[in-house]
C-alpha cells in the first residue's frame, strides 16, 4: 500500500515540495500526498513533512517551525538526514544533493539566504507554480505539479550521479593506459563529464594534453585539456592554421579527408573518424607515444 505523505495545505515552498519528492525517489514512488492541516489526518499519515510541530524522525515527523527545534534544516533537509539515515542512499549521493539543491532551499526557507528576484532557482521556480491559484484545490494541484518537477530534478541529480560514478573508472583507466604508454592522448569510449575526477586525480600534472571520444553522429572530436580545471587556456592548443576552419577548408589545412570543425579558439576539432582525427593530430606533430 502506497505510503501517505500529509504536508500543510494552501500556499507551498521549495522545502515541503523538495522533501515530498525525495520520499518519492528514494523510499516510494507511489507515495501520495494529503494536505490539510487537521491533526486527526496527520496523526494517520505515514510521513509528515512541514506541518505539526513535531520533528521525530524515529516517527517519521518532520516539522521545523517549533521552537523546540533550533537546528539548520527545513523539512527538506530532514527528510534527507533521515533517508540517508536509513541506507535509502549512499554518502556521496546525500552529499551531492545537498551541495546542489537540499542545503540552498533549507537556507532560503529558515532565512538565510533571499532568492534573487531575476535568478530562475529551484526555490523562485516552485514560487512560480503558486501563481494564479486561488482555492485550496488549485493549490493542491499546484503542489502535485510542482513535486513532479522537483522529482524530475532529482532524477535528474541521481542520474548524474551514477554517470559520475561510471564515469571516474573510466576516466581514471583512461589516464592510467595513457602515462603507461607514454601517449599524450586520453581516449575516452563516449564523451563522459570528465574534467572533475581527470584534475581530481592529477590531471593538472598528468602528461595527456588532448582527450579524444567518439561523438553521437559517429564522428570523432579532440578537445585541447586546459592546465587546470576552469580554465580557458590548453596544456597545447590546436594547430593556428586550422583555426575557424570548417569541411575541405580544414582538410586542406591538415591534410587528411573527412575533418569537419575546428573552433576558432583551437579547444576543439571535430573528424569523420578516429583514424582521421589521429592521422591529422600526427601530421601536426601533436601525437607522442603510442
Amino acid at each position: 500500500m502506497p505510503l501517505t505523505v500529509a504536508t500543510h495545505n494552501g500556499s507551498f515552498h521549495a522545502d515541503d515540495v523538495l522533501a515530498f519528492a525525495l520520499v518519492r525517489a528514494f523510499l516510494d514512488p507511489d507515495a501520495t500526498v494529503v494536505r490539510t492541516r487537521d491533526p486527526v489526518v496527520l496523526a494517520q499519515a505515514d510521513v509528515v513533512v512541514d506541518v505539526g510541530g513535531e520533528f521525530d524522525p524515529g516517527r517519521r515527523r518532520f516539522d521545523h517551525h517549533q521552537a523546540s527545534y533550533e537546528g539548520p534544516r527545513s523539512s527538506a533537509g530532514m527528510v534527507l538526514d533521515w533517508l540517508q539515515a536509513e541506507g535509502r542512499l549512499d554518502e556521496d549521493l546525500a552529499v551531492l544533493l545537498r551541495e546542489r539543491i537540499v542545503d540552498y532551499v533549507d537556507d532560503v526557507d529558515n532565512g538565510r539566504v533571499e532568492p534573487l528576484p531575476h535568478v530562475p532557482c529551484f526555490a523562485n521556480i516552485v514560487a512560480g507554480y503558486t501563481r494564479g491559484a486561488r482555492t485550496l484545490a488549485d493549490f493542491d494541484a499546484r503542489f502535485l505539479d510542482a513535486a513532479a518537477m522537483a522529482g524530475a530534478v532529482v532524477a535528474g541529480l541521481v542520474a548524474e550521479h551514477e554517470e559520475c560514478r561510471q564515469a571516474r573508472d573510466i576516466v581514471v583507466g583512461a589516464m592510467a593506459a595513457a602515462a603507461e604508454a607514454g601517449s599524450n592522448v586520453l581516449e575516452l569510449p563516449r564523451y563522459l563529464r570528465w574534467k572533475p575526477i581527470y584534475f581530481d586525480n592529477g590531471g593538472a600534472a598528468h602528461g595527456t594534453e588532448f582527450v579524444i571520444m567518439p561523438g553521437l553522429d559517429g564522428s570523432w572530436r579532440v578537445v585541447c585539456i586546459p592546465p587546470a580545471e576552469g580554465s580557458f587556456d590548453q596544456k597545447r592548443p590546436l594547430p593556428a592554421g586550422w583555426a575557424g576552419l570548417v569541411d575541405e577548408a580544414l582538410e586542406a589545412a591538415c591534410g587528411v579527408p573527412g575533418a569537419r570543425f575546428c573552433h576558432k579558439n583551437r579547444f576543439i576539432a571535430v573528424f569523420d573518424s578516429r583514424a582521421h582525427l589521429l592521422e591529422a593530430l600526427g601530421r601536426a606533430g601533436l601525437l607522442r607515444g603510442a
